[in-house]
């Protein structure tokens, strides 16, 4: 069973990548398996993955759930770096430069 974090930190988390990272999110997403969202949240996470709503043009949702690159984590800093982890694969995948963190 993954790690469930405290619901005040999720909730934390939440609003810093839904609020500083709305283009991280969609570019996530649509690395991920939704490549023509228009617009992405992150909606949770747990010690085993991240996960992501992504809306479409025909304003369908789907959840895009990321394991986390470098396995299982179970302490709140750890979150940071799994995310950034994330954000660059996802640059990868799309051929992006990532920028620096």
């Amino acid at each position: 069973m993954p790690h469930r974090f405290e619901a005040d930190a999720v909730t934390a988390i939440l609003s810093h990548m839904n609020g500083d990272h709305t283009d991280d999110n969609l570019l996530i997403v649509r690395a991920f398996g939704v490549p023509d969202a228009f617009s992405a949240r992150m909606i949770g996470l747990d010690g085993d993955a991240g996960e992501w709503e992504a809306t479409t043009p025909d304003a369908a949702t789907q959840t895009v759930r990321v394991p986390w690159p470098d396995g299982p984590i179970a302490e709140r800093p750890a979150v940071r770096k799994a995310v950034v982890l994330v954000y660059r694969e996802a640059c990868a995948r799309l051929g992006l430069e990532p920028r620096s963190h």
